[in-house]
């Protein structure tokens, strides 16, 4: 339950810029970490990269208190597994074709909505604050 004077985190527009590109960064950390341990330790690595990739998108929007707190490392994370799946000109691949790599590509992007849309609305404004 907040309170009346809890908004979301931080207040200026141009620190929550911030913290919103930084959590965007860690996304796109967490995927890249999470395209290599899935497959390399089956199936504890593909827990670790889940539950890593959730605590993620639950900690940004418990941080921002907003949805795009859950939104931002969520887009940072598709972006990264996106980019790993597509093949080298060699041939070479990071993604395999295999049911843990469409369990983690789904499984992600399952919970980055999820988390979406279960994170708190930013709260509302008073109507008379910035007028």
């Amino acid at each position: 339950m907040n309170s009346p004077g809890w908004g979301a985190f931080p207040g200026a527009a141009g620190a929550r810029a911030a913290v919103y590109a930084g959590l965007a960064v860690l996304g796109l950390l967490t995927g890249a970490a999470g395209v290599l341990v899935q497959a390399a330790w089956f199936p504890l690595g593909l827990l670790i990269a889940l539950a890593a990739a959730v605590g993620l998108f639950r900690g940004g929007a418990k941080l921002c208190r907003t949805k795009v707190g859950a939104a931002a490392p969520g887009a940072g994370w598709a972006v990264a597994v996106m980019l790993m799946t597509t093949s080298r000109p060699e041939g070479d691949f990071l993604f395999g074709a295999g049911i843990p790599s469409y369990i983690y590509l789904f499984g992600g992007l399952l919970a980055a909505v999820m988390c979406t849309t279960l994170a708190p609305s930013a709260p509302p404004v008073q109507a008379n604050k910035y007028r």
